[in-house]
């Protein structure tokens, strides 16, 4: 293919100082782009020591030692492009090779999309188990998570990047994070998707352990960081919610409620676990509630005589205990399952509990305190301690993760962060008259919904008007074991949950833009 008078490349890669490992940089980058067809007009921009330049290379340099300055060297390739694209192939600290034709895939796909401020693709992921395809989420304006991965290669308009006023040089973590996003709010950000073959680029690394709670080890700064850049984004595309703005007293009860809390359980073929989740209930030092089991997996659920056993004649029946009692669907859509627990509940508030963790004892008594505090809350969110079952039948407390308390969260800020985040934490509460009034659970309704997110979804809603209270000590565990939802979870599942969650955060965007502009209008 020939080159295209309307468009010329820089290409910016990381140059490696041992010999070895610049040969692999020349073989699988340098030479792979130079004999494509528009390689004979590319120019080139290293990062490295200059000390160890290697004499094949020609082009500009950029002294580079570490990733802790990624944003000075993509300053400093901006600054100096005198293209009208660049190609930053983050080639740090791992091996990787780019197919021949890239740029000629790229030149025609700028073709078709004028307005692109940057393309992206797919890749094969080499390691010991062989080649791994990677399929990137496809962009839109609901994916505004930190964590958001576009990959290894991107092709950027540098004129976009101009327009959305360069590299942040302050950032340490998330510069790309913050490009990425400034380029989005004016620029398309193009995805070239290859479902079955021929990636456009293979990257060599070991594969990693996909843990959910990962970003719990990240430093606060790096969450500080990160926070503040999503802030500055919703605020220019007009979603940001100001402290304060839009809350109202939470509604109350339609009828006096018979008790304070009712703890809804959905369960399907769980009946090792209930009953570890029934007596964290009942072992409440706040007894005024009942607890709501919803078996969804027919009147065969073996869940069923399980609970039975913490009914009147069962053998685990106590007398001045809470309630238990029990719903049969034949439908496994957790929404409906949490609807129809609400429908009958005679508490004034609903709590949440998994069928496979439990309430640690003053979780209800701590809520309720919290929802006493303030007429405003409508939710109340908890923190938790992960535990993990071994096979043995023992359950070993997870202290490499620390407490997860989303202590990013700030009453300041803490509904704008909720879109940034993969979650809001544990358990939640909400006053039963609230989820009536405010459209009930999900129920699988929008696209990419899989029996996942339905509470996520209730809270970005809830959190538009009433405050959000937080406890930041822990009161539920979560337990991990072989067939819950975040043990040994794999990257199609991290796919398919992430696409739920980031369409949620698309309609919530749309709903705060739409608030903050009635609100705005003249009289």
């Amino acid at each position: 293919m020939t080159q295209n008078p309307d468009f010329s490349f820089t290409a910016l890669m990381f140059i490696p100082s041992d010999s070895d490992h610049q040969k692999q940089v020349k073989t699988n980058i340098w030479d792979k782009l130079l004999s494509g067809g528009a390689g004979s007009q590319l120019q080139w921009t290293g990062a490295g020591n200059p000390e160890h330049t290697p004499k094949w290379f020609t082009g500009q340099w950029i002294p580079f030692e570490n990733d802790d300055d990624l944003a000075g060297v993509l300053a400093k390739a901006f600054s100096s492009c005198k293209t009208t694209h660049l190609l930053f192939i983050n080639n740090y600290n791992l091996v990787m090779t780019i197919n021949q034709s890239v740029l000629d895939l790229i030149q025609l796909s700028l073709k078709r999309s004028p307005n692109a401020g940057l393309v992206y693709g797919d890749y094969d992921l080499i390691g010991n188990s062989g080649i791994t395809p990677v399929r990137l989420l496809k962009h839109h304006t609901g994916r505004v998570r930190d964590n958001q991965d576009y990959g290894r290669l991107f092709c950027f308009n540098v004129s976009a990047i101009q327009k959305a006023g360069g590299v942040n040089r302050g950032l340490q973590f998330h510069p790309l994070y913050d490009l990425l996003l400034k380029i989005s709010e004016q620029n398309e950000l193009v995805h070239i998707a290859n479902k079955f073959l021929g990636s456009l680029y293979s990257v060599t690394a070991p594969k990693q352990d996909v843990n959910v709670f990962d970003y719990l080890m990240e430093e606060k700064g790096n969450q500080l960081e990160a926070e503040e850049i999503a802030t500055e984004h919703l605020q220019r595309i007009g979603a940001y919610l100001a402290p304060g703005d839009y809350f109202q007293k939470r509604p109350q009860p339609m009828h006096n409620p018979d008790l304070k809390a009712s703890i809804i359980i959905p369960v399907n073929q769980r009946p090792e676990f209930i009953g570890t989740a029934l007596e964290s209930c009942l072992q409440q030092t706040e007894q005024d509630i009942e607890v709501i089991v919803v078996v969804n997996g027919g009147a065969e659920d073996s869940t069923i005589p399980e609970i039975k056993r913490y009914q009147q004649g069962g053998d685990k029946y106590r007398e001045n205990a809470p309630r238990v009692q029990f719903i049969v669907v034949d439908i496994n859509n957790i929404g409906f399952c949490l609807n129809n627990g609400v429908s009958i509940a005679k508490g004034e508030f609903y709590v949440q509990l998994d069928s496979d963790d439990r309430l640690k004892q003053n979780a209800i008594e701590r809520i309720l305190e919290v929802f006493e505090s303030d007429p405003e809350i409508g939710i109340v969110i908890g923190s938790y301690d992960v535990w993990e079952l071994k096979k043995d039948g023992t359950l070993i407390r997870k202290k490499e993760i620390p407490t997860v308390t989303h202590d990013e969260w700030t009453r300041k800020n803490g509904r704008n962060n909720l879109l940034r985040v993969g979650g809001a934490g544990a358990p939640r509460s909400i006053p039963i008259q609230l989820i009536k009034d405010i459209g009930l659970f999900g129920m699988n309704e929008e696209p990419y919904s899989r029996n996942y997110a339905e509470d996520y979804e209730l809270v970005t809603r809830i959190s538009e008007h009433y405050q959000v209270g937080r406890i930041f000590e822990p009161i539920y565990d979560v337990i991990r074991h072989p067939g819950g939802t975040d043990h040994s979870i794999d990257q199609n599942t991290i796919d398919r949950n992430d696409e739920t969650k980031d369409w949620i955060r698309k309609i919530a965007l749309k709903r705060r833009i739409k608030l903050n502009r009635s609100q705005n209008e003249p009289i």
